[in-house]
């Protein structure tokens, strides 16, 4: 194990890699985000007109805090998720679902929305 400041990476070669189910929800999550600031900012470039003032301003904040919160929420489960128990690391999966689903709910009303 690589062990630094008392944080552990986990990079045991000999057990996967150290990788356990939290530290790979982490790695989704971090790129998760990545992709969601880029769907972001191409749908707001494409429907920024379109969209009322109040409805850009939510859409705005949306693109900044979500890709910021999965991008810490990921990074905290690669360099801690080894500690979690089973019952936390179930958690982070259905909340990984969660996300998920509103994601796909999202991209599926804006594509109804856009055929209209």
């Amino acid at each position: 194990m690589f062990t630094l400041a008392q944080v552990n990476i986990g990079l045991d070669i000999g057990s996967l890699f150290g990788l356990n189910i939290a530290s790979l929800l982490g790695i989704i999550y971090v790129l998760l985000g990545a992709v969601y600031l880029i769907i972001m900012v191409f749908f707001l470039v494409q429907r920024a007109t379109r969209l009322t003032s109040w409805a850009l301003s939510l859409y705005i904040i949306q693109a900044i805090f979500i890709p910021v919160l999965m991008f810490l929420s990921g990074v905290i489960l690669i360099f801690q998720g080894w500690r979690l128990d089973p019952i936390l690391q179930f958690g982070q999966f259905l909340s990984f679902l969660i996300i998920i689903y509103f994601g796909i709910k999202d991209i599926v009303i804006n594509a109804v929305y856009r055929n209209r």
